[in-house]
């Protein structure tokens, strides 16, 4: 297997990964819960999903083609809160999720030394990708620390849970055999 390709297969896996840890986040929460802000500073879950999801159809749509900003992009009111319900707003995540995944499903390795453009400033696809990855992993650790602080000790949580590192070392070892 090529480099490109192994690339192009990990960054699909962990864009995956992070839209998995979103969803899990967002499945332990009310229509109430999504819409907490510690303070009038901070966004809700529900802001972090619009802005996300904003940015994702803006970046991934005629990604090769067309600068990531699009024109028709409102920016500003992603950061508005009024997204009443969870399911609502599962179907802005998804939107933008489904941009996204199709775009790089549909990319070649020969793509991945084109440059493309956000803002102007231009990026090799891979540097675009890897912008994305980083920006959208920041956004869902806040979604998750969102969510423990919400749920606090009713969370379940997505990673290894706090005093089970050594158990869960050892199934891992166990699986793969090691």
């Amino acid at each position: 297997m090529s480099i490109e390709k192994e690339y192009l297969k990990v960054v699909r896996e962990r864009f995956t990964s992070i839209k998995m840890l979103g969803e899990k986040t967002m499945e332990q929460l009310s229509d109430e819960d999504i819409c907490w802000s510690y303070n009038g500073e901070s966004n809700s879950i529900a802001v972090i999903v619009k802005h996300m999801s904003g940015n994702m159809i803006s970046r991934w749509t005629d990604f090769l083609e067309t600068d990531g900003e699009k024109p028709d992009r409102n920016r500003d009111m992603e950061f508005s809160e009024d997204m009443p319900t969870k399911s609502e707003l599962m179907q802005v995540w998804q939107k933008g999720w489904d941009c996204l995944l199709h775009a790089i499903t549909n990319l070649s390795e020969e793509d991945l030394v084109k440059k493309v453009s956000i803002r102007g400033e231009s990026h090799s696809v891979i540097e675009a990708m890897e912008r994305q990855v980083s920006h959208y992993s920041y956004h869902i650790g806040q979604m998750v620390y969102l969510g423990k602080m919400i749920k606090n000790d009713q969370w379940k949580s997505l990673s290894i849970p706090k005093g089970q590192s050594e158990e869960y070392l050892k199934q891992m070892l166990e699986k793969h055999g090691k």
